[in-house]
């Protein structure tokens, strides 16, 4: 492990302030920790903080915000009807092979995506214009997800307001640290950082423990509509398991109902992962974030296999949908195609979304996530900056991301 005593240390030897509440570090500072993919020359971030103008961009998404009541109708329709279906599938098939139950399970694991899809637009308010209908439906797809729908909603909005800010990460998003903070950190968070991140973890036991567990508590923070949304969700999907154990028998169900939501759970996860945890990605403190910026940057574009962009719900437009999440799914891609903003976004593709696997620290320095080898490339840094400097210069900066 690294050494990380002399990154801990101010000039005068004494731990420095938490780093949300570290100066501003100038360029010249950075010069001994340039190494790989170092800073951006001046002209380079004068370009990339240029944003476009809300009015400008308010203008634009205004035009795709108004659902569509027979869209929305339909997008039910051809999500829920299939899905029931092969519930009555995985029924008749248990009687020839649980081979073919379980396959029929893994494609309805692809379906709940999709319900997921029309509760996570409900949850917005943009699936339906009326937000009764919003609401019941939100409800029903939410027992169906295992998901809470009003606690559901409050965490995500959470997640929406703070997405891309350093100084406010926790809640509804993959934990992520700062170089600086993994090297501060003692041996044992280290390990839980790493496990975190460990791809088993994260798309096996995560989602299975986000479904199943999480989901089942509600927080304490959470107000009363919150918590009562909270309790009824539970109520509701022990009724629906009681009556589906009635019917394929409990050893059946629970298999079933496993390899859906470990399905569904894991593709979900993925695509989160990859929405906020790409190249490029954009995340920023407090003082300098900007709402524009932390949509069109720091949320991606996945562009996805039309079959796989139809199960996800058009989620892969997620730059548009972080930009206004008012803009109901069925409306995404047609926001995204017609406007030439949206399309100067560089996609991220099946292939080259792999690469966030390799993911797994925020450099403030040079404003990229780096993989555990960076940590080496610091510490030969360390090691060149203890000869060429006194030793009570030995402070590493924080962040030159303007």
């Amino acid at each position: 492990m690294i050494n990380d005593s002399n990154y801990s240390k101010s000039a005068k030897g004494i731990r420095p302030a938490p780093v949300a509440a570290t100066r501003r570090v100038e360029p010249e500072e950075l010069s001994r920790f340039e190494g790989e993919g170092g800073p951006e020359g001046p002209e380079q971030r004068i370009r990339d903080q240029r944003q476009p103008d809300a009015s400008t961009w308010k203008e634009i998404v205004a035009r795709y915000q108004k659902p569509a009541f027979w869209r929305g109708v339909w997008q039910v329709v051809n999500t829920l009807v299939p899905y029931a279906a092969l519930w009555y599938l995985m029924y008749l098939s248990l009687a020839a092979s649980w081979w073919i139950t379980t396959a029929l399970a893994i494609l309805a694991g692809g379906f709940l995506v999709r319900v997921f899809i029309i509760f996570h637009d409900c949850g917005h308010g943009s699936f339906f214009r009326s937000r009764k209908a919003n609401d019941i439906w939100g409800f029903i797809t939410g027992v169906l997800t295992f998901a809470p729908y009003y606690h559901w909603r409050w965490e995500h909005a959470l997640h929406h307001a703070s997405s891309g800010d350093l100084d406010r990460r926790g809640t509804g998003d993959i934990w992520t640290l700062t170089v600086q903070e993994y090297l501060e950190a003692s041996h044992w968070k280290r390990l839980a950082y790493r496990l975190s991140r460990n791809p088993v973890v994260l798309f096996v036991v995560a989602p299975l423990y986000l479904f199943m567990v999480k989901h089942r508590l509600a927080r304490s923070q959470a107000n009363r509509r919150e918590r009562d949304s909270v309790y009824w969700t539970n109520l509701a999907i022990f009724g629906m398991a009681a009556a589906l154990s009635w019917v394929f028998g409990i050893k059946a169900y629970l298999w079933i109902q496993l390899v859906i939501i470990l399905v569904a759970g894991s593709a979900g996860i993925w695509l989160f992962y990859v929405q906020h945890q790409f190249e490029g990605v954009y995340w920023e403190r407090r003082a300098e974030w900007d709402y524009t910026a932390a949509a069109l940057k720091g949320s991606s574009f996945y562009k996805l296999p039309k079959i796989l962009q139809w199960f996800s719900g058009n989620i892969g437009f997620h730059h548009i949908h972080h930009l206004s999440p008012r803009i109901p799914n069925y409306h995404l891609e047609k926001c995204h195609k017609a406007e030439p903003l949206f399309q100067s976004v560089k996609p991220v593709t099946l292939f080259s979304s792999l690469k966030s696997f390799t993911f797994h620290l925020w450099d403030e320095q040079h404003c990229k996530l780096v993989g555990y080898g960076h940590l080496r490339n610091l510490r030969r840094q360390q090691r060149k900056a203890v000869l060429r400097r006194p030793t009570g210069m030995r402070g590493i900066p924080t962040s030159n991301c303007q």
